[in-house]
């Protein structure tokens, strides 16, 4: 699993998708000041006050749940900025543990990202509202609703 060091000196080759979401959530887990070093700052309000979440392959792990459920929402909605946008996060997270789905080529985006949501929910054991298939299916594209 990757350490917090290794993605802070290395964010900016990661790159960030539009709104980055991933390093919103990312954030949970950094201090202040590492916020800071990936572009985050906190309103005056809100300075001081942020708790960071330990860095531990669970709390991970519970965050990419939510993140995997989300996405599969998105997908099959057919919601394609919404569903990009969880695909690339989950992406990254799986990136960050390092645990067999590291090397998922990002251009494998088929039907909303289907494919790389079923492949983390059923490494996991979380659910998998798509059952038996692969995720690439007609039925889950676009031009299914023509």
């Amino acid at each position: 699993m990757k350490t917090i060091d290794e993605i802070l000196n290395n964010y900016k080759e990661w790159g960030t998708f539009l709104d980055d979401r991933f390093g919103k959530r990312l954030t949970q887990f950094l201090t202040e000041e590492q916020c800071a070093q990936i572009g985050f700052t906190f309103k005056e309000e809100y300075k001081g006050k942020h708790q960071p979440k330990e860095w531990t392959k669970e709390n991970i792990l519970e965050q990419l749940k939510e993140d995997v459920a989300f996405g599969f929402e998105k997908a099959l909605d057919k919601r394609g900025i919404s569903s990009e946008l969880m695909f690339d996060v989950v992406l990254k997270w799986n990136q960050v543990l390092e645990d067999g789905l590291e090397n998922w080529d990002s251009n494998n985006y088929a039907q909303y990202g289907l494919p790389l949501f079923k492949a983390t929910a059923v490494k996991y054991g979380w659910d998998n509202p798509i059952g038996d298939d692969d995720g690439d299916e007609y039925e889950y594209s676009a031009e299914s609703d023509y």
